[in-house]
């Protein structure tokens, strides 16, 4: 980070949203870490720097909802960047609505034009697509369905059935359930999908951090999601790693087709289109697709000053 003669500490900061989620892009001023592959990276990041990433995307600079993307150099050597996703309580493996408001970031920045960019992330490379409108298509991690309608005894709602997968980060989806998605019952959503997660944990999938309930779309969508976030905020967006391990689940169970296109919709209303290529029809592995639009809403710099005790964020 660089310095004032005062000490205190600044960084660069473009804030975006996607869909309504937004993102944080650190541009200059992040800490140290050292290069090489970047899982490694995010293992410094989280022993050595976690108080950076609250500091960043925690309140009082920012809020539950804030994903930040912290740029790092390459490891490809076609990659226009790398980066690293985080949260209120942690680090992302790929975040969908994210990497759709960095391409926009960086066209915004003069950075990149239209056309296809290599990105580096912890889970590995992914091709994004600045169209010449400003939308952004992702061609994300290769994505399956690792568990088809396991049933999961949730407490105080009985059992709930829904399918465990991969779209670069892991999700537990529930198609058929009796609740509206409807945005003025985000906090018994949260309630329910958080007590869903939990037993999920318990139950056979620690790995899940995402649990992901739909509905039929209400906007010319084929599907509308409530999507709760690791950190228990809700996505206001369809959720790019979400609908992802959507298709694959439309994927392996024959209701989509390769190519067709999938709109989901968010619980805002906003929408992703999706569509997947098969990569191993067998093993049930997907190459999705999302296409999205991000919006710039601010460049700024944060200030980090050693006389405010809350410098570090709000840590819970």
């Amino acid at each position: 980070m660089t310095s004032t003669a005062d000490s205190t500490r600044v960084l660069d900061v473009v804030d975006s949203h996607t869909g309504g989620e937004p993102t944080r892009v650190v541009i200059a001023g992040g800490p140290p870490l050292r290069p090489g592959p970047l899982p490694d990276q995010v293992t410094q990041f989280r022993t050595e720097f976690d108080h950076f990433r609250s500091a960043v995307v925690n309140e009082p600079r920012g809020s539950d909802v804030m994903v930040g993307a912290l740029l790092v150099p390459p490891v490809s050597p076609q990659a226009v960047t790398g980066v690293i996703f985080f949260n209120n309580v942690g680090y992302l493996g790929m975040c969908g609505h994210g990497t759709i408001g960095l391409m926009v970031t960086l066209a915004h920045l003069g950075r990149i034009g239209p056309g296809d960019h290599l990105l580096d992330t912890p889970v590995g490379p992914v091709t994004a697509t600045l169209h010449p409108d400003g939308g952004v298509s992702l061609t994300n991690v290769p994505s399956y369905r690792k568990a088809a309608q396991v049933s999961i005894e949730v407490p105080g709602l009985g059992p709930i059935r829904g399918d465990v997968s991969w779209g670069g980060n892991w999700f537990f989806l529930v198609e058929s359930h009796p609740w509206s998605l409807d945005l003025s019952q985000v906090e018994r959503l949260t309630e329910i999908t958080w007590k869903i997660r939990q037993a999920v944990n318990e139950q056979g999938f620690p790995e899940v951090d995402h649990v992901e309930l739909f509905s039929p779309g209400r906007a010319g969508g084929h599907s509308r999601n409530f999507v709760l976030c690791p950190g228990k905020a809700y996505d206001r967006s369809p959720c790019g790693t979400g609908t992802s391990a959507k298709l694959a689940c439309l994927a392996a169970s024959g209701k989509l087709a390769e190519n067709e296109p999938w709109i989901q919709e968010s619980i805002l209303g906003s929408s992703f289109e999706g569509h997947f290529r098969w990569l191993d029809r067998e093993q049930g592995i997907i190459a999705p697709v999302i296409r999205g639009t991000a919006f710039v809403t601010a460049e700024c710099r944060l200030r980090l000053d050693p006389r405010d005790p809350f410098r570090w964020g709000v840590r819970s």
